[in-house]
């Protein structure tokens, strides 16, 4: 074999191996392109992932606190905050609760609409470390609907919780003793009366 088979060999291969590296990109990138539309077009989609997971932070949804509680004392503490269009004022009654793990807890967050009309917003929540996610239930939440305030209206919502025990059989939460529940509330374009409110008046309420 003379050196322009050896060279020839070499240009083949390297012509191999580029559309290979080619090939290998667009199959990368027409996957990320499915995935992409897929959560565009189907938010539920990419919100069933997130729940099943804990990704992001999402919590978890159960029926009811089955589980024993632990002989430990774990910290939650409460954010909350409003969009921009929201003309609300939304706080929790307290800042943190001290409570048992697999303990049931009750807190309660407090809305005002502070405009002259009745508005209906949507609750979006996550928690931090976002990793406490796949262990942090709510059995009852004003987040799971919709929630419309009458003028001047102030309610307080609940929201049940518990943080499963199995937080401590995982190394990467383990040793962990605080997490952080927080609720963002948007604006909702729909018809008012078609959406209910959840809570209840507050004492000084409307």
């Amino acid at each position: 074999m003379d050196k322009n088979d050896v060279d020839d060999t070499e240009e083949a291969r390297a012509a191999k191996s580029s559309r290979n590296n080619r090939r290998t990109v667009y199959v990368c990138l027409a996957a990320l392109g499915v995935m992409g539309a897929i959560t565009a077009a189907s938010p539920t989609l990419y919100t069933m992932f997130c729940k099943a997971t804990g990704y992001n932070g999402t919590t978890q949804r159960a029926d009811a606190n089955t589980h024993k509680v632990l002989d430990r004392t774990i910290t939650v503490r409460f954010d909350s905050n409003v969009a921009p269009g929201l003309a609300w004022t939304f706080e929790p009654d307290v800042n943190k609760m001290d409570l048992k793990i697999g303990e049931t807890g009750l807190a309660f967050f407090r809305a005002t609409n502070n405009s002259d009309k009745p508005v209906t917003g949507q609750a979006s929540f996550n928690v931090t470390p976002e990793i406490f996610g796949a262990y942090f239930n709510k059995i009852q939440c004003f987040c799971f609907t919709e929630q419309t305030l009458k003028p001047h209206q102030t309610v307080e919502m609940p929201v049940t919780f518990f943080v499963d025990p199995k937080m401590v059989e995982d190394r990467d939460t383990a040793s962990l003793s605080e997490v952080t529940l927080s609720y963002i509330f948007y604006p909702v374009d729909r018809p008012a009366a078609t959406a209910d409110v959840t809570g209840k008046p507050a004492k000084n309420g409307g």
